[in-house]
This record gives structure tokens, C-alpha cells and sequence, in this order.
């Protein structure tokens, strides 16, 4: 059986069709009536070779790490797989999907990202607790990144937002994006865009497809030139989430 329905994502009307339902469960705060909101920007759809893939490309990166292989459930596996899809079709939108943990403040968007394991998601829970109904989650996994072309960056919230499914169908305004690491005390600095890019390459989704790839390269960079950049050394605790504020925006830390 097939499964299809629209979503709005990133600001873009979204047809899925799919062999499973669960990517429709996943997605579904974010659907929306074809005629209520103009129509499809663009459809993805999905086949048991898709699938494939993504168990293959999953055991390979399993292999890689040295780590247990891992054996997913193929409706798990075809979320992947349209999210794969959709990342590459945003691309002609100067959208691209970032693997990172995003926040807003105040409306205004901070952006973690960092190794596997440092504790993104556990820095931005500091936040929530600190900062209260000032902070929102915007995607604790996979934002999407728009370029704009006033030189701004907007990150999005979408359904695929970790293990803890933190996340909410809203866009805000990139402030900065802080590359986080742990340390025997919190500290945080600026740090230039050329210190940045290879953290910001790393982190982005990359396409094998070469035309794909020259444009997401394109959209890092301008990521990397239209906002700021911070280096985070931090202990798990609530102190690194002021620290990283105040160094972020400059608002004392007894605020």
C-alpha cells in the first residue's frame, strides 16, 4: 500500500508518498490541505530500493565506527530515506539540512553542533531550564538552514529531531552557531569563519550527486560569511548555558 499526504517544511509545501505510514506519523504536526495552501512545491517519494540503501548505508557507517551493527526496522529506515530526499530537493531553495541542536531565545536562533556524544542536546536542556518560557526548541537533530538572500540565515524545525523528538514546526533568525566541546570549565570566544568551516562542512548533509554537492558547499559558505561563530568549552552543568548566552549576546550572566 501506498501512503501519501502534503506537509509544509521549511516553508515549502511538501507531497510524501511512502511504502510505510510511519513517516507520515512522524511528520504529522507539520501536515497542511493542498488546496488550503497553494499547492506542491515539489514531491518525494519512496521504493523498497530506498530502503535498501539506507540499511546498507547504515551498516557501512557501523563497520566504519567500529561499533555493533545495528538493525533498524525498514519503516524507520524509509523516514531516512524522504528525509534524505527532501534534503537534496531544498537545495534549489538555498535550504540544507545541518546536523546540530537548535534553540531560540528570545526569537532569536542559537545553533550547537559538535562530535557525536559531547552533549548537545544536554547543553540546550541547560537552556530550557535556565532560560524558561524564553527558550523554545526549535530541532534537537536535524534543522534546516535557509540562506537567504539579505545575507541571514533561518533555521527551521522539522519532524526528524532526535531520539528525544524535540522540536517545533516554526523558523527563526540564525544569531550564531556555537561549536561545543567539553572542558574542565566553561568558557566560550569567537572564533573567525575560516575556524568554523571545517566544523560547518562536517555537519552538513553532503549529496554524492556533484551538482548537489557544489551547491550545499555554496551554502555553507554562506553560512560560514552571514552569522557569528563561537567556540564552547563547558561542563555538563547550568552555568555553561549562561556562560554561553552571555558570551553569545553579551546579556550578563545575573540576568
Amino acid at each position: 500500500m501506498a501512503y501519501h499526504s502534503v506537509y509544509r517544511i521549511a516553508e515549502k509545501n511538501i507531497g510524501i508518498a511512502s511504502v510505510y505510514d510511519e513517516v507520515h506519523t512522524l511528520c504529522a504536526d507539520y501536515r497542511i490541505s493542498e488546496a488550503a495552501d497553494g499547492g506542491i512545491d515539489f514531491s518525494v517519494s519512496t521504493t523498497a530500493s530506498d530502503i535498501i540503501y539506507e540499511r546498507e548505508k547504515s551498516e557501512r557507517e557501523d563497520i566504519l565506527e567500529q561499533r555493533p551493527v545495528r538493525h533498524f526496522p525498514e519503516p524507520y529506515l524509509e523516514t531516512l530515506a524522504v528525509y534524505r530526499k527532501i534534503a537534496e530537493e531544498m537545495l534549489h531553495y538555498d535550504t540544507f539540512l545541518f546536523h546540530g541542536s537548535a534553540i531560540a531565545v528570545d526569537g532569536k536562533g542559537y545553533l550547537f553542533t559538535a562530535k557525536s556524544g559531547t552533549g548537545k542536546s544536554t547543553h540546550t536542556r541547560f537552556w530550557r531550564e535556565v532560560f524558561g518560557e524564553r527558550a523554545v526548541m526549535v530541532n534537537d537533530d536535524k534543522p534546516l538552514l535557509r540562506i537567504n538572500p539579505d545575507k541571514t540565515v533561518t533555521v527551521f524545525g522539522t519532524p526528524w529531531d532526535g531520539k528525544h523528538h524535540l522540536s517545533r514546526n516554526l523558523a527563526v533568525p540564525l544569531r550564531a552557531v556555537c561549536i561545543l566541546r567539553r572542558d574542565s570549565y566553561n568558557h566560550i570566544e569567537p572564533i573567525p569563519a575560516s575556524d568554523a568551516l571545517p566544523m560547518l562542512l562536517q555537519q552538513s548533509y553532503r549529496p554524492q550527486d556533484i551538482r548537489l554537492l557544489k551547491r550545499t558547499l555554496e551554502l555553507v559558505d554562506g553560512l560560514a560569511m552571514h552569522v557569528s561563530h563561537y567556540r564552547l568549552g563547558c561542563l555538563p552543568d547550568r552555568d555553561a548555558a549562561e556562560t554561553a548566552f552571555a558570551g553569545m549576546c553579551g546579556e550578563k550572566k545575573d540576568m
